[in-house]
């Protein structure tokens, strides 16, 4: 089976999660998030690692550099060559896309697609209500939204631009919204096999396997 490079995008509530598990067990690839890598750098004890840790640990915040080399050191690690990846939470910013889009091209494997699931602000905002967690004021949501709305437009844009972005209505219940991101990863597989930028057709996994 080919590997696929994916990034999943959405608003907290929209599902993203949900449907990142079932991407991975679709299309075989590693699903990676910044709090994973950050978490087996330091685990591992690489030099990468032992200077996130002294940030973290400091209460400071890890820098782009940072995270960009760690992520660069994650994507060259055997499992990831060898399946692919589902990027969560990376990159954040289009300097962080740019540093991605930089150590792909050197590595010959381009990114397939970024995937936007995209549920209005009310409805994330209803469920991440009903869940009734104690953070989970309406105040709260709609602070942590307009944050995330303020720092992801400009990567969207970026995506965008670089004609890898595909936004997908999250607004239907589960099935539905996987067929539609599974409809919209398959388009681009397929057009990226016939330009020739693919060594071949990603098949996806059958259920169980």
């Amino acid at each position: 089976m080919t590997s696929v490079r994916l990034v999943i995008l959405g608003r907290q509530g929209s599902g993203k999660g949900t449907q990142a598990g079932r991407l991975v067990e679709a299309y075989g690839p590693v699903h990676i998030s910044t709090g994973d890598m950050l978490r087996a750098a330091v685990a591992a004890g690489t030099e990468l690692g032992l200077q996130a840790k002294a940030l973290m640990d400091a209460g400071d915040l890890v820098g782009d550099d940072l995270i960009n080399s760690i992520v660069a050191e994650r994507l060259v690690e055997g499992d990831v060559v060898e399946r692919g990846f589902l990027l969560d939470g990376y990159p954040r910013t289009p300097d962080q896309a740019t540093a991605l889009e930089g150590f792909l091209a050197e590595a010959g494997t381009p990114l397939d697609v970024a995937v936007n699931l995209d549920v209005p602000v009310d409805e994330v905002t209803a469920r991440m209500v009903a869940r009734g967690r104690a953070d989970d004021t309406e105040e709260g949501i709609r602070r942590r939204l307009d944050l995330y709305e303020s720092e992801t437009a400009p990567l969207l844009a970026w995506f965008a631009e670089h004609d890898l972005l595909d936004v997908v209505d999250g607004l239907a219940d589960e099935e539905t919204v996987f067929d539609r991101l599974t409809s919209v990863i398959d388009g681009r597989l397929r057009v990226g096999d016939a330009r020739g930028t693919r060594s071949g057709m990603p098949v996806r996994c059958a259920p169980g396997a």
